[in-house]
């Protein structure tokens, strides 16, 4: 799979594609994923270029989204601010993440709008050596809040009232890795802004889900963390960090879903002791760092079919905590975009019965950490 758009190209016309007819095909929907190529002399040989396509990728996106304020419903400043954070984070993110790929996979742009007040941008590579599916979306939505999305909301002390009707707008950007080496952890990650007639809360966060544990990338994973809440605030990385063990939670299974990360949700700017849309931008930034030298140390590992096979029943677990307990999810259900939100499932996943790890073995490894969360940014002696 991984030389499957480079077979496809060597029957592509000798000629190089233009980066403003890609801008235009991509602002009229017709043409993914972009590329430039060019063929030497002797009409053989491929030369890839991306750059000046990534710049038409980068204008055409931004030109999806109306950043003007009234997007969101907000007043002019900290929305328009996030909506340009999120821009700027998914175009370096689909760059960077395109320069760790191997293969010649780049990522599908799905620009969308299922209405006025609900508009977005998809950014999908799937088939890769590295990424066997990546995502990095955008979101911008506006409406009034339902009984039940407001009762959930009050439950959780927002100061909204739970009969539901008040106008909102939410944005945000997320982000989930599967790679196709079971050696290399999924990443999963996101930052978003939601608002209710003048009340605006942060979330995000980070996290690790791996099929294969190796305490070395667990420490480093959230030692950064750890180093990037230690900047904003001593006593983040302990809370963010306890309250993503508690999120990712799969009861059915008690179990966790992953070795977790940071995550944190209704963050008010005004009441936080710190400058929390710099602490907000500080985890947007640091979302591929975080997971890139593991990454790249692990993608060439040789592995098995039974690990394979591994991977994909653990893939299973992150499909079902999706479905059954993320409120994200099931957010997006009441009235989003289908395909938006479905693209963080795995690409592959197997379900069987009663899998019982053997004893002693690197998988019975993983599940006994994932039933009790570890401190991994605690030095070892």
């Amino acid at each position: 799979m991984c030389n499957a758009l480079s077979q496809a190209l060597a029957e592509t016309p000798a000629k190089e594609f233009e980066p403003d007819k890609a801008s235009h095909m991509l602002l009229s929907g017709k043409a993914t994923p972009f590329f430039c190529l060019s063929r030497d002399q002797s009409g053989r040989k491929l030369t890839f270029s991306r750059k000046n396509v990534f710049a038409s990728k980068r204008n055409a996106i931004s030109s999806v989204l109306k950043l003007d304020g009234a997007q969101s419903g907000a007043s002019p400043g900290s929305a328009l601010d996030f909506h340009q954070l999120l821009l700027k984070t998914q175009q370096r993110i689909i760059q960077e993440a395109e320069s760790l790929e191997s293969s010649s996979q780049t990522f599908l742009i799905d620009k969308w709008a299922t209405a006025p007040s609900r508009t977005g941008i998809t950014a999908v590579m799937q088939d890769g050596c590295l990424l066997e599916k990546g995502a990095v979306n955008i979101s911008l939505v506006q409406g009034k809040l339902t009984s039940e999305r407001a009762m959930a909301m009050s439950s959780r002390g927002r100061g909204i009232h739970h009969a539901g009707g008040q106008s909102y707008s939410a944005a945000a950007l997320s982000l989930v890795f599967h790679p196709a080496n079971p050696f290399v952890p999924t990443l999963r990650a996101d930052v978003r802004l939601f608002q209710v007639e003048g009340q605006a809360w942060y979330g995000g966060g980070c996290d690790l889900t791996p099929a294969y544990l190796f305490e070395d990338d667990a420490r480093q994973f959230h030692s950064f963390w750890k180093a990037t809440c230690d900047k904003h605030h001593t006593d983040l990385y302990s809370k963010y960090k306890a309250w993503c063990d508690d999120y990712f939670y799969i009861p059915a299974r008690q179990e966790h879903r992953g070795i977790g990360g940071i995550f944190f949700d209704d963050l008010e700017a005004t009441d936080a002791p710190f400058d929390v849309s710099q602490f907000v931008k500080d985890v947007a930034e640091g979302i591929l760092s975080s997971w890139r030298d593991i990454a790249t140390k692990r993608q060439a590992m040789p592995f098995s079919d039974d690990q394979r096979q591994w991977q994909l029943l653990r893939r299973g677990r992150y499909l079902e905590f999706n479905l059954l307990y993320d409120r994200g999810v099931k957010f997006g259900l009441s009235g989003g975009r289908l395909e938006s939100i479905m693209v963080s499932a795995p690409p592959l996943i197997a379900w069987r019965y009663n899998v019982v790890p053997e004893a002693g073995s690197a998988e019975a490894k993983l599940v006994a950490v994932l039933q009790k969360p570890v401190d991994w940014a605690t030095p070892t002696t």
